[in-house]
């Protein structure tokens, strides 16, 4: 797929649309909103989740709830908070794409949403955080954040706080959409065989609206010092079996510093060719399930290896995850193993673009719905560019910040 066409309708709203592909019988379209955990208000730890639930679920025309009007399309829907923004997709037969994309953005513009429906949706959304809540892969990520961002928008948990959760009202959820949601920058996506005009002329439509001329922006908030906790303080106890989290703060999305994080990562992760898999599983054998990635966020991000393995093994897990940051950070990697892991950073935004549900994702969330300017040849570009002595500065700064999260199934918090 090439780089959408981009239409800026206002300084709120952007539609990108992917050239049509007439290969494909299907458009995957997304409404993108830069709003997520991050805008929770204090005291209200979750209510941009809750509030995602209740656009998909709330009654639109027909009757039906948004998703289940998709469906009986024979389209796929889903949605998903992130930190720092929303996204609603939907897949349909390229025929009833127009319909949908008013559709899509008519029910989250305009909801109809009430006492009965929150309560139905509170009781889905604390389902989802009991599930977490008893999976110490989830558990040890949300922990790694908050320590990583103490006090800060970026170190809550998206899910948000079952107390907090449970306080909310249905004017408290009306009012965080009236007054943040419909009025943050929105980007109207499409991917697939539905001509950019035809994309065009809808976003013209809907997404012009009353509040287009005072749309709310993100003020950055300034991080505090991020303090390392000691390996003394880990807690290896348990039913035998713990998930580690190791890292620091990575550089912004609008930073040209956080190409390098992505090449560490690919260095760091999971793939046969990296060199943390060399040293857990080929050398050491002391782990299975391990990955590393690096997100970045408004003022900020987050660079992370996540582990799993037996409990008795962790301090040489901690000590195998510095060691090699330390090695790069001396002498950078070798040019071969530079190569590769360039490759692979390439690759995985390749992969995305390929997947029309994932280019949507990757346009929302590289653009923050439309704020900034981002193509995939310039990101191609800037992960090729990335030289040793750039891993090697990510890498020590990494050392510096070094922070370590454990949570075992049965173990102490």
């Amino acid at each position: 797929m090439t780089d959408p066409h981009i239409y800026r309708l206002s300084r709120q709203a952007t539609a990108f649309a992917s050239a049509a592909d007439r290969s494909l019988e299907t458009t995957t379209l997304a409404l993108a909103v830069q709003y997520g955990s991050r805008n929770d208000p204090q005291g209200q730890g979750g209510i941009a989740h809750l509030l995602e639930h209740l656009l998909m679920t709330g009654p639109v025309a027909g009757g039906y709830s948004l998703t289940e009007s998709i469906e009986r399309l024979g389209g796929q829907s889903n949605a998903l908070t992130a930190v720092d923004g929303m996204v609603f997709h939907a897949r349909v037969l390229n025929a009833d794409a127009p319909a949908v994309a008013r559709l899509l953005c008519t029910a989250l513009l305009d909801p109809q949403m009430d006492h009965a429906l929150l309560e139905s949706e509170r009781r889905v959304v604390r389902q989802e955080l009991t599930a977490a809540q008893d999976d110490p892969a989830d558990l040890v990520q949300d922990a790694f954040l908050a320590q990583l961002y103490p006090g800060h928008p970026l170190g809550r948990p998206v899910g948000g706080v079952p107390a907090e959760l449970d306080r909310l009202t249905i004017d408290d959820v009306r009012e965080a959409h009236a007054q943040s949601f419909v009025r943050r920058r929105l980007a109207l996506i499409s991917v697939g065989g539905l001509a950019p005009e035809a994309l065009l002329e809808v976003a013209s439509d809907v997404l012009v609206t009353p509040h287009a001329a005072q749309p709310l922006t993100d003020e950055p908030v300034s991080p505090g010092p991020l303090t390392p906790g000691s390996d003394e303080d880990l807690d290896w106890s348990g039913d035998g079996f713990s998930w580690l989290c190791a890292g620091g703060r990575a550089p912004a999305l609008d930073s040209p510093d956080r190409y390098a994080y992505q090449v560490l990562s690919c260095l760091m992760g999971s793939s046969p060719s990296s060199l943390l898999f060399r040293r857990l599983r080929n050398d050491a054998g002391l782990a299975y399930a391990f990955q590393s990635w690096s997100r970045s966020y408004l003022e900020g991000g987050a660079w992370r290896v996540l582990v799993g393995g037996e409990s008795r093994n962790g301090p040489a897990l901690v000590e195998i995850i510095r060691e090699l940051l330390r090695q790069l950070s001396t002498d950078g990697p070798g040019e071969q193993d530079l190569e590769v892991a360039r490759r692979q950073a390439v690759m995985d935004g390749l992969i995305d673009r390929e997947s029309p549900a994932d280019h949507a994702i990757q346009l929302a969330s590289r653009t923050r719905a439309g704020s900034l300017d981002w193509s995939m040849d310039q990101e191609q570009r800037a992960l090729r560019a990335v030289d040793a002595q750039d891993v090697a500065k990510a890498a020590a700064r990494m050392l510096e910040q070094f922070t370590v999260v454990v949570r075992s199934r049965g173990g102490a918090a």
